[in-house]
């Protein structure tokens, strides 16, 4: 068989016997006797037998774990070869979705390696029950001679694939991994840990460890001593929804000049190059002036509404996590910033009841999750904004709500892909759409 396109998992598609067949690790253009695992009616899935030609977009994965650990399907894709083919799935189905044919945009990029400045290991006892490190694990019989396994879930399994490199990582974070796992599971609670997070802030590297059972002191010294020796914050999370500081500083990270604060756990973007470079291309889609009153939906910490606040008269955030409202709030005040206020909001309810919507606003920028913004679309159209950026993390979702708008009488004028996570099959997005009443 031969591969004609690249899937976003990094799974070549061919054609046999009038279906399409997803075919592991073979690139378009490439040739491959290949192995059918699974036969549907309407597809196939194979497994590439042997390869009979290479594609010069077929390049060398950095990471020796790439292949096994679940977190990458496209190492073995050259960067432009990952990008055109993400960037023409997601104009192929927005002209599917919504009969505009937009016009290809350059990618928003960054490094292809050493980007990611948060990710999340299981920890499991070699032997031990799968799918302990969610938290419930059933432990192998105690011995001192277990070994604490700290990796990423192989791909469709529990399992974990032991990890002591991960090029994707920020270089901080990467560093961590070996002395932390050696760490770990010298504790006398590691066969009760559930996982652990690492994350980059701008003062420094974070760990937060969710611990099944209360640490010991002689546990609690060691993590001491391993933040001191290698700088690092650590947070402890004996619940869920728990965090008490162990040591170090609340974390913060910049974007445009400002300095905004958050907690471990609140959602961040991962890829801060393309976050930079994204809230810019946002600010001036929106094509700000100092009359401007906008309305940011979805707004977590402050990430698009701080920097907007430094250009407009007002602005107003909008979001679901309480706990996201309250740092954003803190942000503003910590930021100068009097004319930002954020509201605490369930935007999948009737929002026309809620306070903000009262409110007035010639501009709208939201930036949902991958559900999408169904609940808002309308009171958005209500409100008649002049300019509206739609930043997107499920192309899918994407489509759907921007059919609303162009059946408003909006114009789609402009869409970029945002590749936030090379190598992966994540396909992020942004969109501008303009009245034209309003032009």
């Amino acid at each position: 068989m031969t591969a004609t396109d690249l899937d976003a998992f990094g799974q070549g598609v061919a054609r046999h016997n009038g279906k399409a067949v997803f075919i592991s690790g073979l690139l378009p253009g490439e040739q491959a006797e290949v192995t059918l695992t699974e036969d549907k009616r309407q597809y196939a899935k194979g497994r590439v037998k042997r390869l009979l030609t290479t594609s010069e977009q077929r390049v060398k994965p950095a990471c020796p774990h790439f292949n096994t650990c679940g977190g990458c399907q496209q190492q073995h894709a050259s960067e432009v070869l990952q990008q055109q083919s993400k960037s023409a799935a997601l104009l192929r189905l927005i002209s599917r979705e919504t009969g505009v044919e937009a016009q290809p945009q350059p990618v928003i990029a960054g490094p292809q390696y050493g980007y990611r400045r948060r990710a999340r290991l299981g920890l499991q006892i070699a032997g031990s029950a799968k799918g302990g490190g969610k938290g419930k694990n059933k432990m192998a019989s105690s011995s001192s001679s277990s070994t604490l396994v700290m990796g990423f879930r192989q791909e469709g399994s529990n399992d974990l694939v032991a990890i002591n490199r991960c090029p994707v990582l920020r270089p901080e974070l990467e560093r961590l991994l070996v002395p932390l796992q050696h760490c770990l599971s010298q504790l006398s609670a590691a066969q009760r840990l559930g996982h652990v997070e690492l994350v980059l802030a701008e003062n420094g590297p974070l760990i937060v460890l969710r611990h099944l059972d209360p640490l010991k002191e002689q546990d609690r010294a060691s993590l001491l001593a391993f933040g001191a020796e290698h700088g690092v914050a650590l947070w402890l999370a004996a619940e869920s929804d728990s965090l008490e500081l162990l040591c170090g500083e609340q974390p913060l990270y910049q974007i445009d000049d400002l300095s905004l604060k958050f907690s471990p756990r609140d959602f961040i973007q991962v890829n801060d190059d393309v976050n930079q470079q994204m809230v810019a291309q946002a600010i001036e889609w929106l094509d700000l002036n100092s009359d401007d009153r906008l309305l940011d939906l979805f707004c977590g910490v402050g990430n698009f509404t701080l920097p907007l606040a430094k250009r407009v008269k007002h602005v107003t955030g909008v979001e679901g996590v309480a706990t996201l409202v309250a740092n954003g709030q803190d942000n503003a005040i910590r930021n100068n910033l009097n004319n930002a206020e954020f509201f605490h909001e369930n935007l999948e309810e009737d929002v026309s009841q809620q306070p903000w919507a009262a409110q007035g606003f010639n501009k709208v920028l939201l930036d949902p999750a991958r559900a999408g913004a169904a609940g808002v679309m309308a009171h958005i159209i209500k409100l008649d904004p002049q300019r509206v950026v739609y930043v997107s993390c499920n192309p899918t979702t994407l489509a759907r709500d921007s059919k609303i708008l162009l059946e408003a009488g909006y114009r789609l004028a402009q869409v970029r892909m945002l590749d936030m996570f090379p190598h992966t099959g994540h396909l992020e997005s942004m969109a501008l759409f303009i009245n034209p009443s309003a032009a």
